[in-house]
């Protein structure tokens, strides 16, 4: 898929995978971007989310915005888990959130994610079109070579709905508890020497 652009990577994977695929969603700005798209090819594609019961009430707002923009449901997969989320040592480390993911995936053949080569270090080698080989499924990456600008160009000319806290220095957002204001992902985790969730920690193979 290297050379296409974000909608023709989307309409190959539709070719490729529908209904055995569905979209991650976050609700940040690249998942504006991406049910706009989405959507418009296959108003039934499945879109999910993971709800680990902290998620800022920009976020849940973001939501319901997008639900009704899109007329989509959003499914929900909960990570709440014990002990509450809190930050620190019980913000994603307590294996809640992937296992989630897991029973997001369960069934699946491909998935879709909003990664993007700039937004950090550890994706600078993102591709459209990557095989899990540890959970043996494909990852499909449109907007793998995006810029910020691209996104808010994209954002503007469509008058797409987008998380409010993007407007307050949040680039990246995640839960309440761990997430502050900064660039790229630098807001994540603030002072924790961690870079990903484990959601993206995977043994890929790039096609």
């Amino acid at each position: 898929m290297r050379g296409l652009t974000a909608t023709e990577v989307l309409e190959e994977a539709l070719e490729r995978f529908h209904p055995r695929l569905a979209m991650a969603c976050s609700f940040q700005k690249e998942e504006s971007v991406m049910l706009d798209m989405l959507l418009a090819i296959e108003p039934e594609a499945r879109v999910f989310t993971i709800d680990t019961g902290v998620l800022f009430p920009e976020t849940i707002e973001t939501w319901r915005a997008f639900e009704e923009r899109w007329g989509v449901k959003v499914e929900v997969f909960d990570a709440r888990g014990e002990p509450p989320w809190t930050g620190g040592e019980h913000c994603c480390a307590n294996g809640a959130k992937t296992a989630a993911l897991e029973e997001a995936l369960t069934g699946l053949d491909a998935w879709v994610t909003g990664l993007r080569r700039e937004q950090a270090a550890t994706r600078v080698g993102v591709e459209p079109l990557e095989h899990d080989e540890r959970r043996g499924i494909w990852k499909v990456n449109p907007l793998a070579d995006w810029t910020d600008k691209d996104v808010w160009r994209y954002i503007a000319e469509h008058d797409l709905p987008y998380n409010p806290l993007h407007d307050r220095g949040y680039e990246s957002i995640g839960c309440a508890p761990c997430t502050q204001p900064g660039s790229g992902r630098e807001g994540r985790w603030a002072g924790q020497d961690k870079l990903e969730c484990g959601l993206h920690v995977d043994v890929v193979e790039r096609a």
